[in-house]
């Protein structure tokens, strides 16, 4: 069922035709049999009609304009014809029997009266063609029953328009859904008010109320987890460089440990950075953004983290307009160029480009590393998830989240994210397509 006002009006129509269909069945039985036993009076005054003309001598069959008369007759007395009609035969059609009797002559089916004149002894044999009594009947009978059947369209036509005003309240719930941003979780409402949409409405904004409640919560933790752990971690870092000064250099285990208090920094940074980017906050904070000065500062920001590497990164293209959030878009760009430099080997390649094509800005950044498989390019946009898991081939530390809120970030600018190979002999290209701000 694709449409509920076209189920209804067909559903109604069809209900409404069965309807008329039986009525008329009914009504063509009663008013066929009414007619016929008011052409079965007519026959009998016509019997008495003729009984009453005094016929002297013989009078022999008067000639009809034509033969095929749907009516006929016979008048006989003591065995002898005395008139008939020219289109019956010279023998008696009936039976002498007074009443009606169905018989055939003259190739067609007859309604037969035959009438005893007791004053002059004569037998009136009376007859009309059933054919043309139906035929009769049938034009009187659709005569009655055409402006039924001439009215269904007007009628089609009042039901697609009292149907339409009936599903208005739906319509008018559906446009608050449709039109509903993804951080509008308020509750629907109906100005008209309608007893059987009031349970649907009520179980949305029930179900909207848990959602709203359900991230709030989520907010709220990710919040305060980030923060709250922010200060016992940037103790553990004090305490780690203290340590570090009294420990021999290169010590193992200071290194785990180093390490891992990074990779929990790492992660609280991650996380508030997730949480920053959600459409309620940004989506209003929007504004001219030129995306080649934006990653330009990102490199200079960043550029001691490709010296440590010896990596050589290089910039091409041009100036590129977009709206869109300036710390959501640097988030972007630092975490894409953060993930080329750790997964770039030392002395490796790093190469991006800003552009403008087919009203679009294009961001394309490659980097000669190890890539990742083509069947893996959609899982690691999954939160948390990381090829070959903790243990990566490259031995870097990470939690998963950089390229998930890279993907958050393009959703939020309405923008596309591709990975394929890069132009080195190996390596990922990240590009991301922004629209174009004219």
């Amino acid at each position: 069922m694709k449409s509920l006002r076209l189920y209804l009006i067909t559903s109604i129509l069809a209900a409404m035709i069965l309807l008329i269909f039986i009525s008329a069945l009914q009504g063509y039985h009663k008013s066929a049999n009414a007619a016929h036993a008011i052409f079965d009076k007519q026959l009998v005054a016509i019997a008495e009609m003729l009984s009453s003309i005094d016929l002297v001598g013989q009078i022999f069959t008067p000639k009809l304009s034509y033969k095929q008369s749907p009516s006929a007759y016979q008048i006989w007395q003591e065995g002898e014809l005395l008139s008939r009609s020219s289109n019956t035969p010279n023998e008696p059609f009936m039976s002498r029997e007074v009443g009606f009797q169905d018989r055939n002559f003259e190739q067609n089916r007859w309604r037969c009266y035959a009438y005893f004149d007791e004053k002059n002894q004569r037998w009136i044999m009376v007859a009309e063609r059933i054919d043309s009594r139906n035929q009769l009947v049938d034009n009187m009978i659709m005569s009655s029953t055409m402006p039924t059947l001439l009215i269904l369209p007007i009628a089609w036509i009042m039901i697609w328009v009292l149907v339409g005003r009936g599903l208005r309240p739906i319509n008018l719930l559906a446009q608050q859904l449709k039109h509903k941003q993804a951080s509008d979780l308020t509750p629907l409402s109906l100005t008209e008010s309608v007893k059987e949409l009031a349970p649907l409405v009520e179980s949305s904004n029930g179900l909207l109320q848990r959602l709203q409640n359900a991230l709030e919560r989520e907010k709220r933790f990710s919040a305060d987890a980030a923060h709250e752990l922010r200060t016992p971690v940037s103790v553990l870092m004090v305490y780690l460089h203290n340590l570090a000064t009294q420990l021999p250099k290169g010590n193992e285990d200071l290194q785990q440990l180093t390490r891992g208090v990074e990779r929990m920094a790492h992660l609280i940074e991650q996380i508030l950075a997730l949480y920053r980017s959600s459409p309620d906050q940004y989506a209003s904070n929007f504004e001219a953004i030129n995306l080649y000065e934006l990653v330009q500062t990102v490199i200079a920001q960043r550029y001691a983290m490709f010296e440590g590497k010896n990596q050589q990164i290089e910039l091409l293209g041009e100036g590129g307009w977009l709206q869109g959030d300036l710390f959501a878009l640097d988030t972007l760009v630092s975490n894409i160029l953060i993930n080329a430099c750790k997964y770039t080997p030392n002395e490796g390649d790093i190469k991006v480009t800003v552009h403008t094509e087919q009203q679009q800005v294009v961001l394309s950044v490659e980097d000669s590393g190890p890539g990742i498989p083509e069947d893996q390019y959609e899982r690691i946009f999954d939160r948390f998830y990381r090829l070959h898991g903790d243990q990566h081939t490259s031995g870097v530390t990470g939690c998963g989240l950089g390229l998930s809120i890279v993907q958050h970030i393009v959703q939020l600018h309405h923008a596309d994210i591709i990975l394929s190979r890069s132009s080195f002999s190996s390596g990922l290209n990240v590009t991301v397509r922004f629209p174009l701000t004219t």
